[in-house]
């Protein structure tokens, strides 16, 4: 089925003159693993911690380590990893774990899993505080103009380099 859409939606735009395809900011172009390199995703925080309870991220564990896009994700608990297994796009960072203002102009950089916001279901990562308050101005229009210049990342990029 998935070999379908491509052609479908290439035809499409043949005809029609636009091209377009939805795209999941949490499933395409790279994962940030931090500065230094290394493959510890969102700084080794357990992405399922920010959607339950009080929503305060929970340091994960080696001991129950997931890889996804070719990361590696911690999580606090088996049951936890379990979920994220089940559904990765739900909990995954979007844009990768990077900076989703960053994102908005172009360009990717840090994001920092203490500075955060789940907007419609969906986790944001911002670089500092200072960014997340201009990021929190127009949040919606962020969002926006960061989904139409994610795909232009390739998976292999990295930030510096």
């Amino acid at each position: 089925m998935k070999s379908l859409i491509l052609p479908l939606a290439l035809a499409l735009a043949a005809t029609t003159g636009t091209f377009a395809l939805p795209i999941d900011a949490a499933i395409a172009g790279p994962t940030y693993t931090g500065v230094k390199g290394g493959n510890t995703a969102v700084g080794g925080y357990d992405v399922t911690s920010y959607f339950v309870g009080n929503g305060v991220p929970v340091k994960g564990s080696k001991a129950h380590k997931v890889k996804y896009k070719g990361a590696d994700y911690f999580f606090s608990s088996a049951a936890n990893a379990k979920k994220f297994k089940e559904k990765p796009a739900k909990f995954a960072p979007q844009y990768g774990g990077h900076c989703a203002w960053a994102l908005s102009r172009g360009s990717l950089a840090p994001g920092d899993p203490l500075v955060y916001k789940i907007v419609k279901g969906k986790l944001y990562f911002n670089v500092n505080k200072q960014v997340q308050k201009t990021w929190l101005t127009d949040v919606a229009g962020f969002i926006k103009k960061a989904d139409l210049k994610w795909p232009s990342f390739p998976a292999t990029a990295k930030f510096g380099g």
